[in-house]
């Protein structure tokens, strides 16, 4: 009996053999390559639905320069017109604070595009991809797209 219980518990104290470490390291590979695409795909959405949310309170910053001075900066005057007064005869109502202290960046740390389209602005962010164009989580995200 003392033989017995001496091999039993010797037997405990080996641990795993290599060939269950190995089925264990192969069986959370697989979950890794199911679960993972579906997390990245998920943090990718997010940061592109932030990425509307900023551009949503960049609109809300244009709108304000409009309504002290009845327009919308040009194209070339973009968000820096945010930041300083481009032209004191142009904008003769341009508060005495600026509209914003820096350029705004997207969730991949590139700066928003600014176009003046008539009476219009659109707001443009280049994607994951950082250039114009792009498919799937590199496509442009565009404020108009956004408010859908």
């Amino acid at each position: 009996m003392n033989h017995f219980k001496h091999t039993y518990t010797k037997e405990l104290r080996q641990g795993f053999s290599l060939l269950e470490l190995l089925i264990v390291i192969v069986i959370l590979g697989g979950l890794v390559a199911v679960v993972a695409p579906g997390l990245m795909d998920t943090a990718e959405q997010a940061k592109r639905d932030t990425v509307c949310l900023k551009m949503n309170e960049q609109k809300k910053v244009f709108d304000t320069f409009k309504l002290d001075n009845g327009v919308y900066p040009d194209t070339e005057e973009g968000f820096e017109a945010l930041i300083s007064n481009p032209d004191q005869e142009k904008y003769p109502n341009y508060r005495n604070t600026p509209y914003a202290k820096k350029i705004p960046k997207d969730a991949w740390k590139t700066p928003f595009v600014y176009i003046k389209k008539g009476e219009e602005i659109e707001i443009i962010s280049l994607g994951a991809d950082r250039k114009e164009g792009g498919e799937g989580n590199g496509k442009d995200i565009l404020l108009s797209e956004c408010n859908k």
